[in-house]
């Protein structure tokens, strides 16, 4: 097997997701549940991706991985496995990109051969949704129309009303979660973006940890220097 393989995966919600790519074609996926399972899931799924599929990290030629917003747990759980794999030993790395988990909705989907225009959400907590709005064209090309923003729950509707855009996510119906099957979709806009510098990339956790918050609030400063 030749070194032209993208692996994907994302951790941004209660379901990780990985999956192994050849150009636009889908070679193999997997999903594993992130919460209350008592262990790590994810990387033993990308393990057993690669080794049914009988490929190796040398056919990998990009790692890419879901950014958030979503959950911090799941975000940095897939963030430290997929950075971990592209640095490899340090002398052979692999070009890691990093994808929006609010994109996925919409292209790890079956929507994303429907055209029409869709706001992906994902819950923020304390009364609040994460979305971005995008459009599939008659092409099933998918182009974001409004980026990622912090909405109240009670006013999605609204938000996606001013696109004439459908709901789409975990909570709403269908119950659409991102997979990262999505980014045999998203290829070229990937790669125009070019690849990510590993020793700074993060997730985009979207706002504070909840945690961060309550102490925050406790101790009445910051937790970080700003």
């Amino acid at each position: 097997m030749t070194r032209a393989l993208t692996l994907a995966l994302d951790a941004s919600t209660h379901a990780g997701t990985v999956a192994l790519l050849a150009g636009a074609e889908e070679l193999a996926a997997s999903e594993v549940a992130m919460r209350n399972v008592g262990r790590e899931t994810l990387l033993p799924a990308i393990v057993e991706l690669l080794r049914t599929s009988g490929a190796t990290l040398d056919n990998v030629a990009r790692i890419v991985c879901g950014s958030g917003p979503g959950s911090f747990t799941g975000l940095r759980i897939a963030a430290s496995i997929a950075k971990a794999l592209a640095f490899g030993d340090g002398a052979a790395r692999i070009p890691f990109y990093g994808v929006s988990s609010l994109l996925l909705i919409v292209a790890g989907n079956d929507i994303a051969r429907r055209p029409g225009r869709y706001v992906a959400v994902l819950d923020a907590l304390r009364g609040d949704m994460y979305t971005e709005a995008f459009e599939v064209d008659d092409q099933c090309a998918i182009g974001e129309i409004d980026g990622m923003s912090v909405q109240p729950r009670a006013h999605i509707e609204a938000y996606a009303s001013r696109f004439g855009a459908r709901l789409v996510g975990p909570d709403q119906a269908g119950h659409l979660t991102p997979h990262a099957r999505g980014v045999a979709r998203l290829q070229p806009l990937i790669d125009a973006g070019g690849p990510a510098d590993l020793a700074t990339w993060e997730p985009n956790y979207g706002r504070a940890a909840e945690a961060q918050v309550r102490w925050e609030q406790a101790h009445g400063r910051p937790l970080y220097a700003r």
